[in-house]
């Protein structure tokens, strides 16, 4: 399983950086830095057929973080939602992709960008499930800055309290928010701590490792605690590209033709 992933997120962090527009495309650093969560989901967890995207019985995925939607496009297009030649229209007049998600794009849930807004809808969605018995699971990505977002304890406070133990929150904890540093404009302490709190379990793992990532849906799958879960990844923003790699910058930098031709080409 992790050599397959492992190829897998290589040639999607690939065809990441093949699809921007060079001095329009941004965010590019918190996209890089959730390639592995969203090929482990996408190629070993969630319940989904890229051949009926509106199955009635899949599990639904959410990117809160909506700002990275080109992490989200490319996982989307080599699990064969969409041809990837589609991704050469990406942040660009005319072209089928924007730069944040939107269910335009065949396998997005819901279109996502001003932050504080998956967790709740992917709560809703949980009640439903449940009230009908079905096995589907609501499971959304969200970013450790966006937890400064008061919706979203709103929102961990209702999923504690109704039980949703079909619901799991990913965070992915980078460190970096729009503005800076997360310890430096709100410093939110443990967040595993403090979830629990509120009636959820909780996980940390490297948001890197693929092992660790299936050990943790796993002791949620099997959990009989009746919670809801979240899991906290630790993540490196720019992730793969040594010149992205932890650095604030990357958020909102975009990159020329050069440094990218120069990037691929160290990618090969």
């Amino acid at each position: 399983m992790k050599d397959k992933l492992e190829n897998i997120a290589k040639e999607v962090r690939r065809g990441l950086i093949t699809a921007l527009n060079p001095g329009i495309s941004h965010h590019i650093g918190c996209s890089l830095g959730i390639v592995e969560l969203l090929t482990y989901l996408y190629f070993e967890e969630l319940h989904v057929d890229p051949n009926c995207p509106k199955d009635s019985e899949r599990d639904m995925f959410i990117l809160s973080k909506g700002h990275a939607g080109i992490a989200l496009f490319t996982t989307l297009a080599h699990r064969g939602f969409f041809d990837r030649k589609l991704l050469e229209g990406y942040d660009q007049d005319g072209g089928f992709l924007p730069e944040h998600a939107t269910t335009v794009v065949p396998g997005v849930e819901l279109s996502t960008g001003s932050l504080g807004h998956g967790l709740p809808v992917a709560a809703g969605l949980a009640v439903d499930f449940m009230a009908t018995k079905s096995k589907r699971r609501a499971i959304v990505l969200m970013s450790d800055g966006e937890l400064d977002e008061g919706s979203n304890w709103e929102a961990i406070m209702f999923g504690g309290h109704r039980k949703l133990a079909n619901l799991v929150a990913i965070v992915d904890k980078n460190g970096f928010q729009g503005y800076g540093v997360t310890t430096d404009i709100i410093n939110l302490g443990s967040i595993a701590d403090k979830v629990r709190m509120f009636g959820w379990d909780a996980y940390e793992i490297d948001g890197h490792d693929f092992t660790q990532m299936k050990l943790a849906f796993t002791q949620i799958k099997q959990s009989k605690s009746g919670k809801p879960s979240m899991i906290i990844a630790k993540t490196v923003k720019g992730k793969g590209i040594a010149g992205l790699e932890g650095k604030f910058e990357s958020h909102y930098h975009s990159i020329d033709q050069t440094t990218k031709n120069a990037i691929l080409t160290e990618m090969k």
